[in-house]
């Protein structure tokens, strides 16, 4: 599994350049048409969407090193700065995304880092299944002792084999999922490392129209003392 791990790493480092300078040359073209205005965006956001998975198997490989540190957290401001980071792509493929709020606590034990990035990951894989229709949703609950963090998308239904691995608590390995061509499985191997480190537990329900993914973090001892 480490080689594994290694071996996505170095390609994705030699991939990470050529990816910087796709969007510095998108930034570049000036007096573009409204067509092709909205095709560098395209380029901009594809090109910084997968930078930052890059970072993201760095950080993968380094948490074994510890350097992620546990922190109080609040868990819907994280959600705020990541739904407000991806308003405008949803906005640009006209698909809707609708933010719950119902729990009571407000601080979980996490890494903040850690945690934006797992959110981050679900609602990119949630925008490939959305549509004018039917949006994502993002909600967040209290489930008995911890806060649920749920990302719910409208696509095909989860394969059996995946849902599996979801169930037992995380994805071992990157991997392709039938049926869902546009959704990253690099990106559920990214948030099942992170929600590990983190003592969160990460799964999926699936729906007849769709899946639910979900996180569940521990709440802070310290939201608990008041």
């Amino acid at each position: 599994m480490e080689e594994e791990v290694d071996g996505i790493l170095v390609a994705a480092h030699e991939l990470k350049a050529p990816l910087a300078v796709l969007r510095q040359l998108a930034f570049s073209f000036d007096e573009l048409s409204a067509n092709n205005e909205h095709i560098r965006a395209e380029m901009i956001n594809v090109s910084e969407r997968a930078i930052r998975q890059v970072n993201d198997l760095a950080k993968v490989r380094r948490l074994e090193d510890g350097l992620f540190e546990m922190e109080p957290v609040a868990v819907r401001a994280v959600c705020d700065e990541v739904t407000e980071e991806l308003r405008h792509l949803f906005l640009g493929e006209k698909k809707g995304l609708s933010i719950h709020y119902t729990n009571k606590e407000r601080l979980v034990t996490a890494n903040r880092e850690l945690l934006r990035s797992v959110i981050y990951n679900f609602l990119i894989n949630a925008m490939h299944y959305s549509d004018t229709k039917f949006g994502a949703e993002l909600t967040v609950k209290d489930h008995y002792d911890r806060v649920k963090v749920i990302v719910r998308d409208h696509g095909p239904e989860l394969p059996w084999a995946i849902w599996k691995e979801m169930k037992e608590g995380w994805i071992d390995h990157p991997t392709e999922i039938a049926m869902r061509p546009g959704s990253s499985g690099l990106g559920l191997f990214i948030a099942s490392k992170f929600s590990k480190y983190m003592n969160a537990s990460v799964g999926a329900v699936r729906h007849r129209d769709g899946t639910s993914f979900y996180v569940e973090l521990p709440i802070s001892k310290q939201a608990s003392l008041f």
